[in-house]
């Protein structure tokens, strides 16, 4: 590994996981709120391909208004869990820069972006759509789980304009947290912004805001087909 992590401050501290083999493409995957890269880390180190490395990093400690201004790891700070709550827009944007520095980072150290893949869960999943709808460079895809769009409104014209970038989108249909019908609204406000035969929503029927065996089923073939070997 050559380059600096310590110029990127997400990735001194991030959980990688190398593949087997010569690693040719990367999975950024953003934890939840109050979370850490570490259990992401182990569920993708399950399904992971020889080729393809892991990066898990961990959100910043920050007060989180919805929690009582209690500080835990955020991505950025969250006012409520409704379409029309107010949202940190400048937290927002600087989180995205954060992550976007991982993906120069990659492509200095020679995984281009066109192999590089963000994903997430819940508060994570928004960031990495909200992070690669933004990005200067076309991505692989985008794998969002249990989550919505951040700053919606602002919606197709803050958009890079990469109309062809495949995203998977999953949600329980019983989450109490995000219900699914944000992810519905979301969804279809992505058809808006990329090509919508590159969306796939897919609900789980009895699953909370969580994740199971067979979304992370999905998610490996989504990765497999985007991320092939080359």
């Amino acid at each position: 590994m050559c380059g600096n992590n310590m110029s990127v401050p997400l990735l001194a501290e991030a959980v990688t996981v190398s593949g087997g083999k010569k690693e040719t493409a990367a999975v950024i995957f953003l934890h939840g709120l109050g979370d850490s890269g570490h259990g992401w880390a182990e569920a993708l180190t399950a399904i992971q391909l020889p080729h393809v490395k892991v990066i898990c990093p961990h959100a910043p400690q920050i007060p989180v208004t919805l929690n009582m201004k209690m500080v835990m790891p955020a991505w950025f700070d969250l006012m409520g869990l409704s379409p029309d709550t107010p949202e940190d827009e400048s937290g927002i944007k600087k989180a995205a820069d954060n992550i976007k520095a991982i993906i120069e980072h990659e492509a200095k150290n020679g995984i281009p972006p066109h192999r590089i893949m963000l994903g997430g869960f819940s508060q994570g999943g928004a960031l990495s759509l909200y992070t690669a709808l933004t990005c200067q460079h076309q991505l692989a895809g985008v794998v969002a789980l249990s989550c919505w769009l951040p700053l919606h409104k602002s919606f197709p014209s803050a958009s890079n304009g990469y109309k062809n970038i495949p995203i998977l989108q999953c949600h329980g249909e019983m989450d109490g947290t995000i219900p699914v019908q944000f992810g519905a609204m979301t969804a279809e406000k992505l058809t808006s912004i990329v090509n919508p035969q590159l969306i796939t929503f897919k609900t789980y029927p009895g699953l909370v805001h969580s994740s199971c065996p067979q979304e992370m089923a999905t998610v490996k073939e989504f990765i497999a087909k985007y991320l092939p070997e080359i």
